[in-house]
């Protein structure tokens, strides 16, 4: 099993992945339209008529998975998100919520085509887009499959500093807190076990988390991450004998 996290599950990334064109730079301003928190943007199975760009805020991305709703993603200010009405889906497949107070920008799918017609980069910026996401989506999925709740929940804290966070002078990165339940949302378990863990890694020292703030030895814990756990080296002595 450890052989297969070390060379199939990828560690996570200190750093935002570069998009090579930015979609924004192609499509004309649109009016802002404002949201509160824990407001529905739109719901699963209404019409996925366009996209949407995050002014300001954070927005959580949700998909059933049986009884559980899991969160695929979460977004900021300057990235967009529904892209899926790109690809032709007549319904939403997913549903997006403000995290907190939230302004937004959209676009119909007819607005994107007709501006792509004219400015082709923005055809090419919206495929890098898609197919970036995908790449990270495929990860995460091997991640789900491979990997322990407890390494899942550290490469999520990973993956958050890397695109939320601010670093300081000694490498701890801060960040605004997320909820134990979005957490919970994004790993695939229960708010109640996602706090277990979050105690445990501040009692080692990984970090130190409040209602307000999380603050980050993001090297420390993508080593912690991807080391060979201690059931895995057992097995690996058993195998060896």
């Amino acid at each position: 099993m450890h052989a297969a996290l070390n060379h199939t599950v990828r560690p996570a990334v200190l750093v935002r992945p570069a998009i090579h064109e930015d979609p924004l730079a192609y499509l004309p301003f649109s009016a802002i339209r404002e949201y509160r928190k824990c407001q529905a943007i739109y719901t699963y199975g209404e019409p996925s008529t366009g996209i949407y760009l995050v002014v300001e805020g954070k927005v959580k991305i949700l998909r059933q998975a049986g009884r559980a709703r899991v969160a695929v993603d979460v977004y900021r200010s300057d990235e967009f998100f529904g892209e899926s009405a790109l690809a032709g889906f007549a319904h939403r497949k997913e549903e997006a919520v403000a995290i907190e107070p939230t302004k937004l920008m959209s676009w119909s799918r007819q607005e994107i085509e007709d501006n792509a017609v004219s400015r082709p980069k923005l055809a090419i910026a919206l495929l890098q887009l898609m197919v970036s996401r995908s790449l990270e989506f495929a990860d995460r999925i091997e991640s789900l499959s491979l990997e322990s709740i407890e390494r899942r929940l550290a490469r999520t804290l990973v993956r958050f500093a890397g695109r939320f966070g601010d670093e300081l002078d000694d490498g701890t990165v801060t960040m605004d807190a997320f909820t134990h339940d979005l957490l919970s949302q994004c790993v695939g378990t229960s708010r109640e076990i996602v706090t277990r863990f979050m105690r445990r890694f501040q009692q080692e020292g990984y970090l130190h988390y409040s209602r307000r703030v999380i603050a980050l030895r993001q090297r420390a814990l993508i080593e912690w991450q991807t080391a060979p756990s201690a059931a895995a080296l057992k097995r690996s002595a058993a195998v060896a004998n």
